[in-house]
């Protein structure tokens, strides 16, 4: 069985159980069985070896299993506020889908207990900070460890607890060392995949949230409707570019705001206008949503592939291979992968931030958009206020977005008496990334809001397509039309959820 994103929305939103096929377990079981036999009479890293640089220090057979116990307390040394629930249970998710693989060599039992936490909803406490993404998250992935030893404490049911009773309480008891377990536990790129998985998720709904906004800017605007049309798209050939553009022209059916350019312009008869009324061409953030989308549409494509073939990758070391009758020593915890495709996936998010952020300034600017009151307000000038201040606030998450666009990818430091000299800071990479995803859906709650107002001022509700306005009854429903000034916050929270869901 594979674990796919659709897996993991169902698991995390819907309350699905994580349940395994009897032949991955029994594949799990043969592994173990393997390197039971196969480890007795070789060193092999991380089994009768130190760990990291020591590794060149061979372990007496007397401590083997408190060597294992020793890498998990000695790497629980995370600091920070803890991962939000949602990160953690599908970092677990991803950390079993690594040992479903069969390669790593661990005991049956630490893939039944982990997926009991995965379904029960016991969350281990892990810190925001601590990895540098080499020998995969080896710290967050400690403090996963800790709780499977019965040791640290656990986040269920909203108290933070002691672990050893909470797996008391349901019923579960720790697991053993058999061989590697704690290496094995420690060693891999779940965490920074768990947070790009659920990032992923995130950044798609924003992208379909972007092109029902650009359709309803659009209407809005009464732009021409050709911006969208086939012929034009096709001749850039860029896939994302066309696949928006169809969604946009599928969104847009129904509508009675959007012009047909040859029905206007097209036609005879303007021989003597020297001035349009209409604008010929709309600004860029409306009439090129196809063009800045697209690339959106084409980073998360390959996003996710990246993550859901990371979320099947045994991505620990070594790897235990009965096929080949082998164990073999590399680098498949080192997490470029995961912080390339991570800061690809912020730096996409941060764009459509700004295209957001530059529609919500036309619809806010007056002398722009030649059509609407100035900060869409509908109370009187001067007296009251609108949405303006709102605007201050979607204009400061943008610039934070643009502060956090930096890549992590390129930030190696070399650690660990360098043995680890080439490091991909994964896990900062999908931490900063959640965050602009986070502040993405901040400005678009936003840019909802107005667009709703902007309706209302034009008393245009019944000439939009059905899709948007399924999506103005959906804010109306929320927040009601803005004429006297009226404090924010809690509407802009109940839309931010909304587009969440």
């Amino acid at each position: 069985m594979r674990i796919n994103l659709q897996l993991i929305q169902d698991i995390l939103y819907r309350n699905a159980q994580l349940e395994w096929d009897a032949e991955t377990l029994s594949g799990v079981e043969d592994c173990y069985r393997f390197l039971e036999q196969f480890s007795r009479d070789k060193i092999i890293y991380g089994i009768n070896t130190g760990f990291g640089p020591m590794a060149q220090w061979r372990v007496s057979d007397e401590h083997l299993r408190d060597l294992q116990y020793n890498i998990i307390r000695s790497h629980a040394t995370g600091m920070g506020e803890p991962l939000d629930d949602f990160f953690v249970r599908a970092s677990m998710l991803a950390r079993v889908g690594s040992f479903a693989q069969c390669k790593s060599g661990v005991h049956p039992e630490l893939v039944k207990l982990l997926t009991a936490f995965v379904n029960r909803g016991i969350c281990p406490y892990i810190p925001k900070h601590g990895s540098v993404g080499a020998s995969g998250d080896l710290v967050q992935l400690a403090h996963i460890a800790l709780c499977l030893i019965g040791e640290g404490k656990v986040h269920y049911r909203g108290e933070w607890r002691s672990t050893a009773e909470v797996l008391e309480e349901c019923g579960l008891k720790p697991i053993d060392i058999h061989i590697r377990e704690g290496l094995s536990c420690t060693n891999g790129t779940s965490v920074m995949t768990g947070i790009s998985a659920v990032n992923q998720l995130h950044a798609e709904k924003l992208l379909e949230c972007a092109i029902k906004a650009a359709v309803w800017m659009n209407e809005i605007a009464g732009s021409y409707d050709d911006l969208m049309a086939a012929p034009l798209n096709e001749a850039r050939r860029h896939k994302g570019q066309i696949l928006v553009a169809e969604q946009m022209r599928s969104m847009s059916q129904g509508s009675k705001r959007l012009q047909k350019r040859e029905n206007k312009l097209y036609d005879e008869g303007h021989e003597d206008v020297r001035v349009f009324k209409d604008k010929v061409q709309a600004y860029y953030s409306l009439r090129c949503a196809p063009q800045i989308l697209g690339p959106i549409m084409d980073t998360l494509e390959n996003s996710r592939s990246v993550i859901e073939e990371e979320l099947n990758a045994a991505s620990d070391n070594p790897i235990v291979d009965p096929v080949t009758k082998n164990v073999y020593h590399g680098g498949n915890f080192h997490g470029d992968y995961i912080s390339l495709e991570a800061d690809k996936m912020k730096i996409a998010m941060v764009r459509l931030a700004m295209v957001s952020e530059r529609q919500l300034n036309y619809l806010c600017h007056d002398r722009i958009n030649g059509i609407l009151p100035p900060f869409l307000n509908m109370g009187t000038l001067g007296l009251n206020y609108g949405i303006q201040a709102c605007q201050f606030t979607a204009t400061s998450t943008t610039a934070e977005c643009q502060t956090l666009a930096m890549p992590n990818y390129v930030h190696s430091i070399p650690n660990n008496n360098d043995n680890q000299d080439v490091v991909s800071m994964g896990t900062n990479s999908a931490e900063l990334c959640a965050q602009v995803i986070e502040n993405c859906y901040q400005v678009m709650s936003i840019l909802y809001l107005a667009m709703a107002q902007a309706v209302d001022c034009l008393g245009i509700a019944d000439e939009l397509a059905p899709a948007t306005r399924a999506q103005y009854d959906a804010i109306r429903a929320i927040t009601p039309t803005i004429i006297d000034d009226t404090p924010f916050y809690e509407d802009l929270a109940k839309i931010e959820q909304y587009l969440k869901l």
